[in-house]
């Protein structure tokens, strides 16, 4: 199948990859949208954990009021250039994040921010939930564990699904952004306020 312009330009839209890239990702699945933008993803994953190690002394607070002024959040992201803290795509990502906050109420920016003191207590909350149904401790462990992937996903920033696509997460939001970029990007925290 021929590669046209208005493919690699819808493409493009789609990903915001390079045009080149968009070209490349075409011809490698003949033309297949679907697979073309799936390849993209992989490669910016691949791209993201490349820069990972990165150190990221640049960046933005971003502020975010819902209207009504009851409800307002700040976030921090960090990049490595005040070049990249400067485009239109970066200020654009700093601003969904603090949407996503004021919408999602997330408590960490990813589980590893979680004090082990409350991961034990969740375990411990889910283990006594279950306590009289009897069931083999390896089921009772996995039940858990699936309980502890909800909590995670309610409570971590990263692993949210975004609120204007619920099949991205907020990491993959991010990876995107970072591969985009070409950068390393971190949200390095935030704050909700809320007037009860």
């Amino acid at each position: 199948m021929a590669i046209t312009t208005e493919m690699i330009k819808q493409l493009r839209q789609e990903t915001g990859a390079g045009v080149l890239q968009c070209k490349k990702a075409l011809e490698q699945t003949g033309g297949d949208m679907e697979q073309a933008a799936a390849l993209l993803r992989e490669q910016g994953m691949a791209v993201a954990a490349k820069k990972a190690d990165r150190i990221t002394t640049e960046g933005r607070v971003e502020a975010y009021v819902h209207s009504g002024n009851k409800l307002g959040t700040l976030v921090e992201v960090n990049c490595e250039t005040d070049f990249v803290a400067r485009t239109e795509r970066f200020i654009n990502l700093c601003h969904e994040l603090a949407m996503q906050i004021a919408a999602t109420n997330p408590q960490w920016v990813s589980r590893e921010d979680i004090p082990e003191a409350v991961l034990e207590a969740e375990r411990q909350l889910y283990r006594a939930q279950m306590a009289e149904e009897n069931k083999p401790e390896p089921i009772m462990e996995r039940i858990i564990e699936g309980k502890m992937a909800k909590f995670f996903q309610e409570s971590c920033l990263l692993e949210q699904p975004w609120i204007r696509d619920e099949n991205k997460t907020i990491r993959q939001l991010l990876t995107e952004a970072i591969a985009e970029l070409g950068e390393n990007i971190v949200i390095k925290r935030f704050v909700r306020f809320q007037i009860e």
